[in-house]
C-alpha cells in the first residue's frame, strides 16, 4: 500500500490543473477505463468538465456510487409502505422525498396524508420520537459507511435514553463488497478504480486490497480538480508500470486505520447481511442490518408489509448506468420522460445521481 503523494494546496488554480492535464495527454500507453465509485466524484468531474478535457485514450465511467440509486425498489416500496400506515412518522433525507417507488412515491404518500417529514441528522429524527411518543417514528437509513456510523450512534442513543418509539429500517450499504461484484459483470472490463474519499476515511485504505489483489489499480482520490487528476496520474503510472496497488491521494482526509471510532459505533449496531442492489442484484456480505441487542429499534422487524408488487420503473436503465455498462445519452428516457422535474429512476433525483450530473452539466 503507497500512501499520500503531497496534496495540492491550491486545488482549483487553472495552472495546477493545466499541468495535471498535460501529464495525462503525454502519456504513452495503453487505453485505461477508469470507473469512478462515488457520487460526489461523479458530480465533480461533470461540473469541471473533466470528462471531456482528459485525452481519448482515457474513459472516465461512472459506478455505483450514489447510495440513493442503487438502493432497490423493494427497499423504497417498503418505507413508502411503512409511511402510509397509520400513526406512524416517517423521516428521511431530502433525495429520498422524490425518488419514485413502483405505486407511488414519499411525496405523492405525504400528499395524501402520510406524515412524512424531511430531516436533516437522524437525531433531528429521535427528537421527533422524543417529542411525541405516542406515534411510532421509522428514520429511512440510506446510505454507505460514511453515515451509517451516525445512524449507528442515534440507535445507540435512543436505546439507552429508552425511546422505544424511535426505529430505523436500514438500507445501508458496504462499497468494497460491491467493487467485487463489479469485478464479475459481464462486459464491463474495468481497468482501474477512482476510490471514494468519504467513505475511506472510515473504513481506511486496507478495505480495498482485496480488490487490488484481482489485478485493478485502487487510488482514494479527494474531490477537487486537481485531486481527481492527480489521482488518475497515479492510476495510470500504476496500469502502466503494471503494478495494482492501493494508494492514497486524499492523505488529508484519509488515514491508514480509517477512523476506528466510526467502525466501532457500526459494529456495535450492525450485523452485515446479504442485500438487493439495484443494477448489482443481490450481493453477499453487502448491506448492514440492526443486530440483535437493537431489535426494538428494527422498523423491518416490527412492521411487516406486502411489497410483492415491487418492480423496476419501465424503460428506466438506472441499473446498465450504475454497473457503468451504459451512461445516460443512451437511455431512451433521458431528457425526454425523464428529467430532474418529472424523474422516472433515483440516478435523475439524487444530488449524486448520474443521470442528474449529465443533465446539469454534460447535456
Amino acid at each position: 500500500m503507497t500512501m499520500p503523494l503531497p496534496f495540492l494546496d491550491e486545488f482549483r488554480h487553472a495552472d495546477h490543473t493545466a499541468a495535471l492535464l498535460e501529464t495525462l495527454r503525454e502519456r504513452q500507453g495503453r487505453p485505461l477505463k477508469i470507473m469512478e465509485v462515488c457520487g460526489t466524484h461523479t458530480m465533480a468531474i461533470s461540473r469541471h468538465g473533466i470528462r471531456q478535457a482528459l485525452p481519448e485514450d482515457i474513459e472516465l465511467i461512472s459506478g455505483p456510487g450514489c447510495p440513493v440509486c442503487v438502493t432497490a425498489n423493494a427497499d423504497i416500496d417498503t418505507f413508502i409502505e411503512m409511511a402510509l400506515l397509520p400513526r406512524l412518522t416517517a423521516a428521511t433525507f431530502g433525495d429520498m422525498l422524490r425518488v419514485p417507488g413502483t405505486r407511488t412515491g414519499l411525496a405523492e404518500a405525504r400528499s395524501r396524508g402520510a406524515d412524512v417529514r424531511i430531516v436533516y441528522s437522524p437525531l433531528d429524527a429521535l427528537e421527533l420520537a422524543r417529542a411525541d411518543r405516542s406515534r411510532q417514528v421509522v428514520f429511512f437509513g440510506v446510505g454507505f459507511e460514511t453515515t451509517a456510523p451516525t445512524i449507528a450512534a442515534t440507535i445507540a442513543r435512543a436505546r439507552d435514553e429508552g425511546i422505544d418509539n424511535f426505529l430505523v429500517y436500514s438500507a445501508h450499504k458496504l462499497v468494497p463488497p460491491a467493487l467485487e461484484a463489479l469485478c464479475e459483470v459481464p462486459g464491463l472490463a474495468v481497468d482501474a478504480f477512482l476510490c471514494p474519499g468519504h467513505v475511506s476515511a472510515i473504513i481506511g485504505p486496507a478495505a480495498y486490497e482485496p480488490i487490488a489483489a484481482r489485478g485493478l489499480p485502487c487510488v482514494i482520490s479527494g474531490f477537487e480538480p486537481a485531486d481527481i487528476l492527480q489521482s488518475l496520474i497515479m492510476l495510470a503510472r500504476q496500469a502502466d508500470a503494471e503494478r495494482a496497488e492501493v494508494e492514497v491521494q486524499y492523505g488529508r482526509g484519509v488515514r491508514p486505520e480509517g477512523n476506528p471510532t466510526a467502525l466501532s459505533l457500526m459494529d456495535t449496531v450492525f450485523t452485515v447481511a446479504d442485500g438487493e442492489w439495484r443494477g448489482l442484484g443481490k450481493i453477499p456480505a453487502s448491506t448492514l442490518a440492526i443486530g440483535d441487542e437493537f431489535a426494538a429499534h428494527d422498523a423491518a422487524r416490527r412492521f411487516a408489509v406486502d411489497v410483492s408488487y415491487s418492480r423496476e420503473p419501465e424503460g428506466c436503465i438506472c441499473g446498465e448506468i450504475l454497473t457503468g455498462l451504459k451512461n445516460p445519452r443512451q437511455c431512451g428516457r433521458f431528457r425526454r420522460s425523464c428529467t430532474p422535474d418529472h424523474p422516472v429512476g433515483p440516478c435523475m433525483v439524487s444530488s449524486e445521481g448520474t443521470c442528474a450530473a449529465y443533465f446539469q452539466y454534460e447535456s
